[in-house]
């Protein structure tokens, strides 16, 4: 009999963790599902569409908010580019279907939040969402493919076919607002779930599983800068008033930027150095 697990040459720890310490984000996820249904509907704010930001150039209106979604692409190209060689390697091959799906969520978010922003509305806005869903499911997939015990045989099999089922889930969450929307109670809970899970979901896997600490450092910081980015977006027209030069919802999007840089970098560090892997497989057999 064949027991396989990953052991990570940073910390030279397994990835064993307590039964009651693996059930814990499944009990988490179950209890933030629960209050999102006591809640009730959470709807999109009455004034949501109406932005700060009024800068045009070269005929493009909204410029700012517009041309500060570029960044989003030039991340996912360098992640694409970065990473794709290395899928196959112990150190990316289970989580690569996650952050495959995260890189790609990433690049259409560029296109996608421009097209809203340049005529902002609901009716736009969905295709600024459900990139964000899918880069959002991503990662989620992703870190838990990097922290979970893997498969012998096929390492990326499980992660695969749990990257599907989320990001079939993001485009629900997504179309299951646009309906609700149409029928005067739009409804962002499914949606909202997807980017309240990251961020509490990661650094638990991170941690039970001992996940290397460049890892660690890389998604803290990022999560750092999410929230730093939300804050932006929520006083849109405060930093507007007092800097003049940019409104918050611009600065949200260049600090969610560098979030998305700051995880991409993370991942990058694994093959930086020949010789030197972060980690690797080991089988013990019984």
């Amino acid at each position: 009999m064949q027991t396989t697990f990953r052991l990570d040459e940073l910390t030279g720890s397994e990835r064993h963790a307590k039964p009651w310490m693996k059930v814990t984000p499944a009990i988490i996820t179950i209890g933030i599902i629960a209050a999102f249904a006591v809640h009730g509907r959470i709807a999109q704010p009455a004034h949501y569409n109406d932005f700060a930001d009024q800068s045009a150039l070269f005929g493009i209106p909204h410029a700012g908010d517009v041309l500060s979604n570029a960044g989003f692409a030039l991340v996912a190209i360098w992640g694409w580019l970065a990473l794709r060689p290395h899928r196959s390697s112990d150190r990316l091959r289970a989580g690569w279907p996650g952050y495959r799906l995260f890189l790609i969520g990433l690049f259409l978010t560029a296109f996608g939040s421009a097209y809203f922003h340049l005529a902002p509305g609901n009716g736009r806005l969905t295709w600024d969402m459900l990139p964000i869903a899918l880069a959002g499911a991503g990662l989620l997939v992703g870190v838990r493919g990097d922290t979970q015990p893997v498969s012998k045989t096929n390492p990326g099999s499980k992660t695969n076919i749990e990257a599907i089922l989320l990001g079939l889930y993001a485009a629900a969450s997504v179309a299951w607002w646009v309906l609700t929307d149409r029928h005067g109670a739009g409804d962002l809970r499914p949606y909202l779930l997807l980017q309240v899970l990251p961020l509490i979901l990661i650094p638990l896997w991170q941690s039970i599983y001992r996940a290397p600490r460049t890892d660690r450092i890389a998604f803290a910081a990022a999560m750092a800068l999410y929230v730093l980015a939300k804050l932006a977006e929520v006083l849109d027209h405060p930093i507007a008033d007092t800097l003049g030069f940019v409104s918050g919802h611009t600065l949200k999007h260049l600090l969610a930027t560098a979030a998305t840089a700051a995880i991409v970098w993370g991942l990058t560090r694994r093959f930086a150095g020949d010789g030197r892997p972060t980690a690797y497989t080991c089988t013990i057999s019984e």
